[in-house]
């Protein structure tokens, strides 16, 4: 039985919200802005917290979805005036490290993997596999760029200009939002927006990151041995739980383990 004495002052409160996975893949366990208010809700508003902390293993994923979760952390966070740290675990590449640069400092273990802040589109190109096989692609639209990038047929010089254009301005918005979250903690030696990739140690020095340490430790030396961790993170629905729409959770966890697998993990 557990005695609540008002007088008493209790110890501070830390919110942990895990952040595990590729963003806005298909699947139930992806991470989606969607998926995620509910929980990043609760962990700021309950029990006035004071930290969060968002533990984070993530190889990226939508950018929009990105850009959605990681506003909604800086809303909360300046809304109720509680700071925010991220804990890297694996990775915290491309769309997990826009996550990570959502927090007021980032900590990561030696031998995570941080950075690749670039944009990338791929696929395949299946019209010569088609031509052989006798099948002719029809596609018929009103508008030049409506069928902008059909797999099915060659490869178009201006659509790839209008993708690189796309792909250009979306680096741009994840420059702007690195740039803004880190400022003077930067670097200015090396290009850090090449889409390469650091282990912690190098992107301390990079300014990418405050430095190595663990969530426990580092929560406790910030406020206290006496500090009280809360988890919160996002639960699998009953339906999916029991087995319903295995094929689109399968098809989910393999493009999720191809993402981690492009870090070697």
């Amino acid at each position: 039985m557990t005695l609540n004495i008002p007088f008493l002052k209790k110890p501070p409160l830390v919110a942990v919200v895990r952040l595990a996975g590729a963003i806005g893949m298909p699947g139930r366990g992806a991470l989606s802005d969607a998926g995620l208010a509910p929980v990043l809700e609760r962990a700021f508003r309950k029990g006035k917290p004071a930290a969060i902390a968002l533990e984070i293993n993530s190889p990226g994923g939508s950018p929009v979805q990105s850009s959605l979760i990681g506003a909604r952390i800086r809303r909360l966070a300046d809304e109720l005036d509680v700071p925010v740290y991220a804990f890297v675990e694996d990775v915290a590449a491309s769309g997990g490290y826009w996550l990570a640069a959502a927090a007021d400092e980032i900590w990561a273990d030696e031998s995570s993997v941080l950075g690749s802040i670039g944009v990338i589109s791929a696929g395949f190109g299946a019209h010569e596999l088609l031509a052989r096989q006798g099948v002719e692609r029809r596609v018929y639209t009103a508008g030049e760029s409506k069928s902008m990038l059909d797999p099915f047929r060659p490869e178009n010089d201006e659509d790839v200009a209008r993708l690189k254009t796309l792909l250009g301005d979306i680096h741009q918005n994840f420059i702007d939002h690195v740039t803004t979250r880190r400022g003077a903690k930067l670097s200015e030696e090396q290009n850090l927006f090449t889409g390469e990739i650091w282990l912690a140690r190098r992107a301390s020095e990079l300014g990418l990151i405050e430095g190595v340490a663990h969530i426990k430790p580092k929560m406790q030396e910030l406020f206290g041995k006496k500090v009280r961790f809360r988890r919160y993170g996002m639960k699998k629905p009953f339906l999916s739980r029991i087995g319903v729409q295995l094929a689109q959770d399968a098809l989910g966890g393999v493009e999720e383990r191809a993402a981690f697998a492009r870090f070697g993990l």
